[in-house]
């Protein structure tokens, strides 16, 4: 019989502790993922009740995903500066006021507001959680396991949103969709008290506030300007105006990153021609998918009639088409090929399901009309987004790895919230258009209103589909090195402890 070491009992505690930390840190994380697409769902239901225009629904989205990209590299910086363990508390508790906040909006201002205080909040969670769980787990075989728990829960969020915004919508009413992230910010604060161990903060950190408001400021500058041309048209004074305040904005961010002692986004992170093309590849991907994601929920629910809950399960075999791309092909392949061969077809494919969706009309049918575009999108989508995360990450010094990671995020919340701002302008216009042109009388506006939705839609599709291809495009010039090196694996798993 064998008889334990000294220290052995307290090891196995420590282990148990530490995977139940993950549970922590997977579920908060979990929360900021399904919120990204739990409320695509919910959207319909809180556009008419909050008696929003079609100009302005697509704040709801816009302002989380501004809040959450235009603030994410301070949000590292800040976990850097007051510690991991304190910014993920207080990220958790902000996410979860500001939840609570919009669940209660009475007005489209408030719930607009609501909305960017969770992605303010969101941007200071989702780093800290990286930085824990990288901390927490530092033995090499430990590590591969925990990355891989949360990189599934990461993947499955959107399908998680989608069916629970789906059901909470249906059987409770939209405001739950938010709601919802009150009991599970609970659940995981009181986790963290008691599971999460972390060194204090750096004191030689410091915060870039000026680059954050430039970048930040000139980002909603931008994305204002794009949804005000919706009434107003695109060469309206105030519409130019604020986009010459954006440029001017995001020049001045960019000058100020060569200046500042300690930048938000060190320029030297950019000037690799391969990176550079990852996170622009990842921007132009991510604003068709955006799109995607509003007009197919719209679609769905208000032309074909479909309930909350069977919008939300129609969107799964797009989830289990990424996750098959990224996992089963894209990672199996990326060892012996260079990152573009899985990059420009993936986007040539992502590109081919939205022109199957320009076809749409008020009478198509799902399982021949929408379902294989969603797999091509989807299975486009996971070639393209592995590769990139992996290329764009890869050759860092470990300095820099923090901010690389944050900046292919960054790019997808900035792609996600520019897309759904033009593409929602364009479908709006071409909608009013539409109708416009072919009303005739009163009799025919029960016809034509929704021919010309979808008819909307499906130029805003052909947009879409564009900017896949100039995605493809710049994959294909750019991301011209071979298969990225994070690191041989080891041979044979490391020895533990004898028992």
């Amino acid at each position: 019989m064998s008889v334990a070491r000294p220290g052995q009992s307290s090891s196995r505690e420590t282990d148990r502790h530490r995977w139940w930390a993950l549970v922590v840190i997977a579920l908060a994380q979990l929360m900021v993922v399904l919120d990204a697409t739990i409320v695509n769902i919910a959207l319909p239901s809180a556009q008419h009740a909050l008696h929003m225009s079609d100009g302005n629904r697509q704040w709801v989205i816009t302002a989380y995903s501004l809040g959450f990209g235009g603030l994410l590299l301070l949000g590292g910086r800040i976990a850097d500066l007051v510690g991991r363990k304190r910014t993920f508390l207080v990220g958790l508790a902000g996410f979860a006021a500001a939840s609570a906040f919009g669940g209660a909006a009475t007005s489209s201002g408030m719930l607009y507001g609501a909305r960017a205080l969770q992605g303010a909040f969101a941007a200071v969670l989702a780093p800290s959680a990286l930085s824990l769980l990288t901390t927490t787990f530092t033995h090499p075989r430990e590590r591969g396991k925990a990355f891989g728990i949360y990189g599934a829960l990461a993947g499955s969020g959107s399908a998680i949103g989608f069916i629970v915004g789906g059901v909470l919508t249906e059987f409770l009413n939209w405001r739950w969709c938010l709601y919802v992230n009150v009991p599970i910010a609970v659940v995981a604060v009181l986790g963290a008290l008691a599971l999460l161990r972390d060194r204090p903060g750096r004191a030689g950190a410091r915060l870039d506030l000026p680059g954050a408001a430039l970048g930040c400021g000139g980002l909603v500058a931008v994305v204002y300007g794009v949804s005000e041309a919706q009434p107003r048209g695109w060469t309206d004074p105030l519409v130019l105006s604020l986009f010459a305040l954006g440029a001017a904005l995001l020049l001045t961010f960019v000058w100020w990153q060569s200046r500042a002692p300690v930048p938000l986004l060190p320029l030297h992170v950019l000037r690799d021609r391969v990176r550079a093309g990852c996170l622009l590849t990842m921007l132009l991907a991510v604003i068709g998918m955006f799109g995607l994601y509003l007009f197919m929920t719209y679609y769905l629910q208000e032309i074909l009639g479909y309930s909350p809950l069977r919008t939300g399960l129609a969107f799964l075999p797009l989830t289990a088409a990424v996750i098959t791309g990224s996992t089963q092909i894209s990672a199996r392949l990326l060892r012996h090929v260079a990152p573009r061969v899985l990059m420009v077809p993936g986007m040539l494919l992502a590109a081919g399901g939205l022109l199957l969706l320009t076809r749409l009309t008020v009478d198509s049918r799902y399982p021949s009309e929408v379902l294989p575009a969603l797999v091509l999108m989807g299975l486009g989508m996971g070639l393209t987004f592995m590769p990139v995360f992996a290329t764009a990450t890869a050759g860092v010094a470990p300095q820099d790895s923090g901010v690389t990671s944050a900046t292919v995020n960054t790019s997808q919340q900035v792609g996600g919230s520019i897309g759904t701002a033009l593409l929602n302008t364009v479908a709006t216009t071409s909608g009013a258009a539409y109708v416009t042109a072919h009303l005739r009388g009163r009799a025919d506006r029960a016809r034509v209103v929704p021919e010309g939705i979808v008819h909307g839609y499906t130029v805003a599709l052909w947009w879409a589909a564009a900017v896949m291809l100039v995605a493809g495009l710049i994959a294909g010039l750019m991301v011209t090195g071979r298969a990225p090196k994070h690191g041989a694996p080891a041979e044979a798993p490391v020895s533990e402890p004898a028992a």
